[in-house]
């Protein structure tokens, strides 16, 4: 196993630390985790270990906080289906650097800023900053197969996206998923364990689970849960940026987690999630 990235792993801790926006499980939000989804990569009523929603509570005064306000903005922005061409309004652009906006005045953006600088990976410049920002996670790229641009690192990552109608791609936002099945357009299967993955819980941030979204199916999904958008978007642009490998192993608070980030020509994130190794307190 790749050993933790020790330097990455005290950023992960200090915008861990900061990240005042963060849900108290329990408190602001609560999840039923149920039975276990099923093995099978297609999707099958059999297969259902959950027969009711994930999110049983969630306090919705939390969405009325500048940046949970201005990512709810930009996730109805969006055609799921890869390989329809994306249009993006003026309106929209507004939207995109509206959050930006909001998201580089957070503690936790400061951090990840200020470390980037520091690396030379970033320009100290804050509209430098965002035009970086902008181009890795909302300029739009052809996903495989598409003849024109289809897709982007944000909409695949946070907002979800379905290949050929049928399979549910990227959607790895707990934001996202809670509003989806809200309107009832998810149905949760269950949570997703293999032999050597911890049993989810919970009070904790970090899950897998299967689910369908609309006709598609995700067999098996990574997400964080109760974290701000502000915490997911500088762990994911610092790794994008600072780490050369596709798979970077950070050690924070309870977790020991691998960040996936999957570049796309170098410019932009084609996916990124973080996936639960173990939680470190119980192994001590």
């Amino acid at each position: 196993m790749v050993e933790s990235d020790r330097e990455l792993s005290s950023m992960a801790q200090a915008l861990w630390d900061n990240d005042v926006n963060r849900l108290q499980p329990g408190k602001d939000y609560r999840i039923s985790l149920q039975g276990k989804a099923g093995e099978m990569a297609v999707l099958n009523d059999d297969n259902d270990g959950a027969g009711y929603p994930l999110f049983t509570f969630v306090d919705e005064n939390i969405f009325k906080k500048e940046t949970f306000l201005a990512f709810i903005s930009l996730l109805d922005n969006y055609v799921s289906a890869t390989g329809e061409p994306e249009i993006v309004t003026p309106e929209e652009e507004a939207e995109n650097h509206k959050f930006l906006d909001s998201l580089v005045q957070t503690p936790t953006m400061k951090i990840a800023h200020k470390y980037l600088v520091d690396k030379k990976l970033s320009p100290e410049n804050e509209t430098d900053f965002k035009k970086q920002l902008y181009t890795i996670w909302f300029e739009l790229y052809a996903r495989k197969g598409a003849s024109r641009p289809d897709s982007s690192g944000f909409e695949h990552v946070f907002v979800g996206e379905t290949r050929r109608g049928r399979t549910v791609i990227g959607f790895h936002n707990w934001i996202q998923l809670y509003l989806q099945e809200k309107l009832g357009h998810i149905d949760y299967k269950g949570y997703s364990v293999n032999a050597n993955s911890p049993q989810p819980d919970e009070n904790k941030h970090i899950m897998a689970l299967q689910f369908s979204w609309k006709e598609g199916f995700k067999p098996k999904g990574s997400i964080f849960i109760g974290v701000s958008p502000e915490f997911e978007f500088a762990l994911y642009t610092l790794c994008f940026l600072s780490s050369p490998s596709e798979r970077v192993k950070v050690q924070f608070s309870l977790y020991d987690v691998e960040i996936v980030c999957v570049h796309h020509n170098q410019k932009h994130i084609g996916t990124t999630y973080p996936m639960l190794i173990r939680y470190q307190n119980l192994d001590h």
